[in-house]
């Protein structure tokens, strides 16, 4: 499967997923898990905080909070 973000590309977490529901900024692709899901490593756009994600649960930052679920 390919990813469909790019590297500093600007996402947020779907709903409440993480601690910090800000902006993050994708700064890796990963290859895809086990469930061939591809995964990134974000960092969010304030801190130092970063994650590894699967693509289902992140959407454009600029995505609108209602309709994107």
């Amino acid at each position: 499967m390919t990813h469909r973000f790019g590297v500093g590309q600007l996402v947020r977490p779907r709903e409440r997923l993480l601690d910090n529901t800000g902006i993050y900024e994708i700064l890796r692709l990963l290859p895809s898990g086990p469930d061939d899901e591809p995964l990134y490593r974000i960092k969010a756009a304030i801190g130092p905080v970063q994650r590894v994600v699967r693509e289902a649960d992140i959407v454009p930052a600029s995505a609108s909070s209602q309709g994107t679920g």
